[in-house]
């Protein structure tokens, strides 16, 4: 009798140790997947945290408001805002940080325009980017600005006038041809491979449409803006018709008033 007690305590005591080990181990398992959902958790929002962040980053591009004739306004990435030959339209609201003016005709030097400006804002007529008798280069950080040749006609010297190549902080690149006819400098500008250029095209005071399209041939930007289509006449800054006239397989046309994002992949015509 004493051995079957024995045997029955030894195997209660078996019983129980194996039963403890089990929910010890059960315990262990809990602990660690509970420890993996976590860190899988945390990476779920890093990595989310992250996605935004791209996204963030793609979403915030300059952007161009054609305000008509040859008068542009950039908000950057940086939300720096660069008025270019200001005179037409409306849109002069948002304090400039910098003014470019490519010459001193009125329809493209109207700085009264700009009324609210930063304490820093600074101004670049065709008299600094000419600075010395050679074209200047600027570099603000936000924005890096070429001084080029404009100018080739009768109404414009090419020692008063400028275009401008901007390059902005994510290397999308514009060029504003101010008041020209073909330039000796514009074969060379294929090299920079821009992404928008802009011709003055009217007819009257610089070159026509066969000419600029032949410019947009030696320059090769991903997208060629005809503006300047006609000159200024009793309000009249823009003429649609005569835009879809500018001969370009990369013509972008942007109507009066319209504001487009600036990007460097961006084929929309």
């Amino acid at each position: 009798m004493k051995k079957f007690f024995v045997l029955f305590a030894l195997l209660t005591a078996f019983i129980f140790a194996a039963c403890t080990g089990t929910v010890s181990n059960q315990a262990e398992k809990n602990d660690k997947k509970t420890e993996q959902d976590q860190v899988s958790a945390s990476g779920s929002v890093e990595q989310e945290n992250e996605t935004e962040k791209e996204e963030t980053v793609k979403s915030t591009k300059a952007k161009l408001l054609y305000m008509g004739h040859a008068s542009l306004r950039i908000t950057t990435a940086e939300g720096k805002v660069i008025y270019i030959d200001p005179f037409a339209g409306d849109g002069y609201g948002p304090e400039a940080d910098l003014i470019l003016v490519t010459h001193a005709h009125f329809d493209h030097n109207a700085l009264d325009k700009v009324k609210n400006r930063r304490s820093d804002c600074r101004t670049i007529t065709w008299k600094e980017a000419l600075d010395g008798g050679k074209h200047q280069t600027f570099d603000l950080g936000y924005v890096k600005i070429e001084a080029v040749e404009a100018g080739y006609n009768k109404n414009h010297d090419v020692k008063e006038c400028v275009g401008y190549i901007l390059t902005f902080s994510d290397g999308v690149s514009v060029y504003v041809s101010g008041d020209t006819s073909k330039t000796e400098q514009m074969p060379a500008l294929a090299e920079q491979k821009l992404d928008y250029a802009f011709y003055c095209c009217d007819g009257v005071y610089n070159m026509d449409l066969p000419e600029a399209a032949e410019c947009a041939k030696l320059v090769g930007a991903k997208h060629d803006v005809p503006y300047h289509v006609v000159p200024p006449k009793d309000g009249k800054y823009f003429d649609r018709s005569r835009a879809e006239q500018f001969d370009s397989p990369n013509r972008l046309i942007i109507n009066e008033g319209e504001e487009i994002e600036l990007v460097s992949d961006s084929k929309e015509h």
